[in-house]
């Protein structure tokens, strides 16, 4: 065991009972979520490489006190401990996927049933009710099988949803354009497209089949019909985190259609529920980000939402020659954490279509109407999210998500949502 810097609570993998724990830095600067379950042993999950300062990117964040996170994530929907309220809620309109993901928190591709709409439309009510004018993920499984998702978008709006975004893999997209201008012609919002890479090696490693051309259609058409594309790359040592600048890259090329990158390194529940001993860690993404696609370190902030660990944003002018200018640089003090109002208007922002606009002389030296330009048709945002699993899971974190799921009648926080046990195997690094 390293210096213990921070403590916290998290759960046994094995059992999920909730567990003292933590954070443990050794002399290299790697961090550690150290826990120990009475029946299975003693675990230990990296959390940090030591790539950046841990404790600048915390940011004096408070730790947690000895009487709390006692009952999460058991209890959870948002309690009177939750710390956040919600500015993503994740709606699962159907089981059912095209797809079989070695990777899927969701574990989709049952052949159960899909929600009747009206239970849908109930559900999206409720959200709305709850938590106020969210923005609504409509996820699954694959949501574009269901053929009715034009009437859900169009009822999320009128409900009093402020954005509508779709979690896709995008195949229908590309096959059915007319399909996907039901979709634009419904209100939908953002389209968050999974996109691991630019050879199809990589999907045949993470999704079974060959995948990048069907990627590509499913862009040019949102393009066409105005919806902003948010891509989203599964991150996996070994994988594809190589090829993390040229999917950079391929963003670039392609702003305005392409609004940012969400980049998810890897978490271990749903289906593929084995962590490794070696994790891709958020400070990693950072400094592999860094290398691949030439951005300084002092780019990237900390999540505005959520726990600084949790993810981080940085956001870019597209210069002429093809390289990112930094809108802000990362400062070393305490941040001051938007509402949820504010959050959900950061990410309609910056990925939402910006409408047509005609454009000013770009040669010269920008002025105050040429930058606006650039900022809703010249920009991109770089973004991460790093899930946590029944390994890593840090109350302290999951006490101030903002990403919610509802699940019969609770909003609940989604690493807790989709939280999986493991398999028994005593100490583990």
């Amino acid at each position: 065991m390293g210096e213990i810097i921070r403590t916290t609570r998290s759960v046994c993998p094995v059992c999920l009972k909730n567990l003292p724990a933590a954070l443990c830095r050794e002399d290299d600067g790697r961090v550690f979520l150290e826990k120990a379950c009475q029946e299975h042993g003693v675990f230990r999950a990296l959390v940090w490489q030591g790539e950046m300062d841990f404790a600048s990117w915390l940011l004096s964040e408070p730790q947690m006190t000895a009487g709390e996170g006692l009952r999460c994530p058991a209890d959870c929907g948002l309690c009177g401990h939750h710390q956040a309220g919600s500015c993503c809620v994740l709606l699962e309109v159907t089981r059912r996927c095209n797809l079989r993901c070695r990777f899927c928190f969701a574990n989709g591709g049952g052949a159960e049933d899909d929600p009747l709409a009206e239970e849908l439309k109930a559900a999206i009510s409720d959200i709305v009710q709850k938590c106020g004018p969210v923005l609504l993920q409509l996820s699954g499984g694959e949501p574009t099988l269901r053929d009715d998702l034009p009437r859900l978008v169009r009822f999320a709006k009128d409900a009093g949803c402020s954005c509508v975004q779709l979690n896709t893999n995008g195949l229908r997209l590309a096959s059915e354009p007319d399909y996907a201008a039901s979709l634009a012609e419904a209100g939908l919002d953002i389209v968050f497209l999974q996109f691991d890479g630019m050879n199809d090696e990589i999907y045949r490693i993470l999704r079974g089949v060959p995948l990048l051309d069907q990627k590509l259609e499913a862009i040019r058409v949102c393009d066409a019909l105005r919806l902003g594309v948010t891509l989203v790359p599964t991150v996996v040592p070994g994988v594809n985190d190589h090829a993390i600048g040229e999917i950079v890259r391929f963003a670039c090329d392609h702003v305005p259609a392409v609004r940012g990158v969400h980049f998810q390194p890897v978490s271990y529940f749903g289906r593929h529920d084995e962590a490794p001993e070696t994790r891709y860690t958020l400070d990693r993404l950072m400094a592999d980000l860094s290398e691949q696609a030439r951005i300084l370190p002092d780019a990237f902030l900390p999540s505005r939402c959520d726990h600084p660990l949790c993810g981080f944003h940085a956001s870019f002018l597209l210069e002429k020659d093809g390289s990112l200018r930094p809108l802000a640089r990362f400062q070393h003090a305490s941040r001051a954490r938007g509402t949820a109002r504010d959050n959900r208007a950061y990410v309609a922002n910056h990925w939402r279509r910006a409408p047509d606009e005609p454009q000013p002389d770009l040669s010269g030296e920008m002025d105050f109407d040429t930058f606006l330009y650039r900022l809703r048709q010249r920009s991109l945002t770089l973004s991460a999210m790093a899930f946590q699993d029944a390994m890593n899971l840090n109350m302290e974190r999951l006490r101030q998500c903002t990403l919610h799921v509802w699940r019969d009648g609770a909003i609940v926080p989604f690493c807790a949502n989709y939280l999986t046990p493991m398999k028994a195997r005593g100490d583990l690094e």
